[in-house]
């Protein structure tokens, strides 16, 4: 069975893991502080918190903003469920937006009319790995500003909606010559064990905000509430005649440890020049096989102003409803290869069919959900077995489709 997207994990990644464990430092300290370092210096911007997932940045973030009770944070209607999960941890409704047809991102042209004097921030998802238009965002929120309604000093001290970027697939991408990480106000990204960058579970937090916010003491807010609401971490407590710290707010259990930092320090030291090398190379392989053919849109990895991350292949499937989409998942595993689908709409999920979401109201999510499969994209995926799956993609839709 040619798996859809297992982990990366070589014996480096395992020195690196033995050589924490053997320390006898293996919660948050020097290799988390190396991690943090090396990610600023990577995109070129900063300062930037690790923390023990992309869902715990997000609502970090948005706690950090005063997001809460009677406030509204717009999303897309495709994301992982974490996007909008964490509008709703913090007491808020999120108000989802169609996506467009071309790229699986959030429909720009239809954010405006939902801005109203309640939305206190807008979470665009750079879905697969490609970009979102920001500038277009950001000319959108700054034409926004009349209808904004702050009600704390830092929603005041922004005087807009916060543009709070979900990068989780997209940390290498570009957008108009800039890495994603310098786009938005706060960027989050994900180190979850099928990202393009893994540390098992993990994220980070990169401050991006206007320069009259300080942004090392935005920096120390959010590193004190990923940690209890704790003044010192158990590496500065450590030294001597250190101990005592205080809790200033009741924080949360976010925080990353050395042993996911020292497997991502590694795999950050060879990002650009293997991992994203190979996973682009697995996306040309599969568009040069399906781009000719009437049957397939192959998804846009590159354009004039964004290249992709090469996280998520989505190869959609013309004339396909949900059901024979299913049923060719089901072709195709049966012939040893996995597949997923990125992602069905939250509005169909229970919990927010619950509440009062309707699928119907964002008919482009569902159609192009509904055709879309994603291919198997890794670091140990070999020529051979890109062939095998280009093979038995075509051979089970010409069965699944009666050709």
């Amino acid at each position: 069975m040619i798996p859809f997207s297992p982990p990366r994990i070589d014996e480096k990644n395992i020195e690196a893991v033995i050589e924490v464990l053997k320390s006898g430092w293996i919660t948050t300290g020097p290799k988390v502080q190396k991690f943090e370092k090396l990610l600023s210096e990577y995109l070129n911007n900063g300062p930037v918190l690790c923390v023990n997932s992309a869902t715990a940045g997000l609502e970090l973030s948005l706690r950090w903003y005063g997001v809460g009770p009677g406030d509204e944070v717009i999303v897309p209607a495709i994301t992982y469920a974490a996007t909008a999960n964490v509008v709703l941890h913090c007491g808020a409704k999120p108000i989802f937006v169609d996506i467009s047809p071309e790229d699986f991102n959030i429909d720009i042209k239809k954010i405006e009319p939902l801005i109203n004097n309640k939305t206190k921030a807008i979470i665009p998802v750079d879905i697969a790995g490609l970009p979102c238009h920001y500038t277009e965002i950001l000319d959108l929120i700054d034409s926004s500003k009349k209808l904004f309604v702050p009600s704390n000093e830092k929603q005041e001290k922004l005087g807009r909606i916060l543009l709070l970027s979900d990068a989780a697939h997209s940390l290498g991408a570009i957008y108009k010559n800039k890495k994603t990480g310098n786009w938005g106000d706060i960027i989050v990204f994900s180190f979850h064990a099928v990202k393009n960058l893994t540390t098992g579970e993990g994220g980070a937090i990169v401050l991006n905000l206007p320069d009259h916010f300080e942004k090392d003491n935005t920096y120390n807010e959010l590193k004190i509430n990923s940690l209890h609401g704790q003044t010192k971490d158990a590496l500065s407590k450590n030294k001597i005649g250190n101990w005592e710290y205080d809790i200033v707010e009741a924080g949360y259990k976010y925080n990353m440890t050395d042993i996911q930092a020292a497997i991502g320090i590694v795999e950050i030291l060879r990002y650009d020049n293997d991992m994203l090398k190979k996973r682009k190379k697995i996306f040309e392989k599969y568009s040069d096989a399906f781009a000719d053919d009437k049957r397939f849109i192959c998804p846009i990895y590159k354009d004039n102003q964004r290249t992709s991350s090469f996280h998520v292949y989505q190869l959609r499937i013309n004339d396909c409803d949900e059901a024979t989409r299913d049923h060719l998942i089901r072709a195709i595993a049966e012939k040893g290869v996995a597949t997923n689908v990125h992602f069905k709409p939250l509005p169909m999920m229970t919990l927010y069919k619950n509440i009062g979401y309707d699928i119907s109201e964002y008919p482009e999510a569902y159609k192009q959900y509904a055709r879309e499969i994603s291919l198997p994209v890794y670091y140990d995926l070999t020529d051979d077995m890109i062939e095998q799956v280009i093979i038995t993609v075509k051979q089970s839709v010409n069965e699944v489709f009666n050709i």
